[in-house]
């Protein structure tokens, strides 16, 4: 099946005013004709009034004589100059004809009948009287009139279509410039945003949209510049790691033992290698909207607890400890729960003064239409800076300008909380104030 052609706003908007003329025309033209023809009617009837009036008179004036045949003689003076007039008289009693009128043959005749009684009340003698004028005149100008006026709303309605087709192509010309400037944006360019100021004020919110979608993807680019930068400054160390190891271990003969320490170098590096890409590929399908595999009712403590317990040999490493507080129900996959906890736990960590208590915190925010549940992992240590705070979820991001203590982490554990985040339809927070550190998410309760 061939896709549909797409629509033409010019060939609506032509097409359109092209219907509304000609139904506009023909409403005006239609009403011109009717007043004309209800004119000719009520003159034609005021005609045939006269004409009756006129035969009544002429009767009432042959009465006084009493003369039948001077009546007929009298009529047939007044009528025979009179060729759009019929008259006929017949006796009502036997149906003769007393008078006819002879006009010549054709025309269109409008008639009247009525009974006017002859002689002395009482034993006068009744006429059956018909009076007809010829209307064919009128009725020839009333068929000009209408095809005059037909033909006047055609040409009327064409005048309108061309008239309307250069109006909307004047009107259309802002769009074809917008159009024009639009696609002379390029990437090098996409930083210069469309000056609304030149255009048609309709178009200034198109304008507007259009040119924060170009901020959002003037940062998404920058964003994607930033990421293949810091994925390719990732990759390269650990590569460089197993080229330089083995190239020395190839550089002359060794014995097993150092084979196998090079070997389990090697292993640690391709390690680190497998969970970047790992953590890239699930970056990945979060963005694309993997489904979740929700468990109603699901215990955040819980959660938090088993997290805790998983990161028990860590804790006693770096003489820390851990609790878990409060309690809330949410309807979350609990697996992709644990680890976004595992990566603010193992980040505290790392982060913690030595000797002190790491804090997993759960409560509940109620709000306008919001009821959420919310877990954050808080430590003391050293604060980080308020303007460093919005990006610890960025993608390869650190604090710590030096990226000490990197070898095992790359950067992607606050960027997988947040989008495990997202994925629950929740979002991230970060404070940092007087020594104390607090990151966490926040999903809703459930229902």
């Amino acid at each position: 099946m061939s896709p549909a052609r797409p629509h033409s706003i010019r060939n609506r908007l032509t097409s359109w005013f092209a219907a509304q003329a000609f139904f506009c025309l023909s409403v005006a033209c239609l009403a011109v004709y009717l007043v004309t023809a209800w004119s000719f009617g009520e003159k034609q009837d005021a005609e045939l009034d006269h004409k009756a009036q006129l035969v009544r008179h002429l009767l009432e004036e042959g009465e006084k004589d009493g003369d039948l045949s001077f009546l007929r003689h009298k009529l047939e003076d007044f009528f025979s100059l009179q060729d759009d007039v019929r008259l006929s008289i017949a006796r009502q009693s036997d149906g003769s004809v007393f008078f006819r009128s002879e006009p010549p043959a054709g025309g269109r005749w409008l008639q009247r009948d009525f009974v006017h009684t002859w002689g002395q009340a009482g034993g006068g003698t009744p006429l059956s009287i018909r009076i007809g004028i010829d209307v064919a005149r009128d009725v020839v100008l009333l068929r000009r009139l209408a095809w005059t006026l037909l033909a006047a709303a055609v040409l009327g309605t064409l005048l309108v279509s061309l008239t309307g087709a250069h109006l909307v192509r004047r009107g259309l010309r802002p769009l074809e410039a917008l159009a024009g400037r639009t696609a002379a944006l390029t990437p090098d360019h996409i930083n210069q945003p469309i000056d609304a100021s030149a255009f048609a004020r309709e178009l200034h919110p198109w304008i507007t949209q259009f040119n924060a979608l170009l901020l959002r993807v003037q940062k998404a680019y920058v964003q994607l510049e930033s990421f293949n930068a810091d994925v390719a400054h990732e990759l390269r160390t650990p590569l460089a790691n197993l080229i330089g190891t083995t190239e020395l271990a190839l550089s002359r003969p060794r014995p097993n033992d150092e084979l196998q320490a090079v070997l389990a170098s090697n292993l640690e590096e391709v390690g680190r290698l497998s969970g970047i890409v790992t953590d890239m590929l699930f970056l990945s399908q979060a963005e694309r909207g993997a489904p979740l595999r929700v468990k109603a009712g699901t215990s955040l403590a819980a959660q938090a607890r088993d997290v805790v317990d998983f990161h028990e040999a860590m804790l006693e490493e770096a003489g820390l400890a851990a609790t878990v507080t409060g309690e809330a129900v949410a309807d979350v996959d609990a697996s992709l729960v644990r680890r976004a906890l595992s990566n603010l736990l193992g980040n505290a960590i790392r982060f913690a003064a030595p000797a002190s208590c790491i804090g997993i915190e759960i409560g509940i925010e109620i709000g306008k239409g919001t009821n959420e549940a919310t877990l954050s992992v808080v430590n003391r240590g050293e604060p980080i800076a308020a303007e460093t705070l919005p990006r610890l979820f960025e993608r390869f991001y650190r604090a710590d300008p030096a990226r000490d203590r990197s070898a095992r982490h790359h950067g992607l554990g606050l960027s997988i909380v947040e989008a495990i985040a997202r994925m629950h339809g929740g979002r991230v927070f970060a404070s940092s104030a007087n020594g104390e550190t607090r990151i966490g998410f926040a999903v809703p309760l459930a229902r």
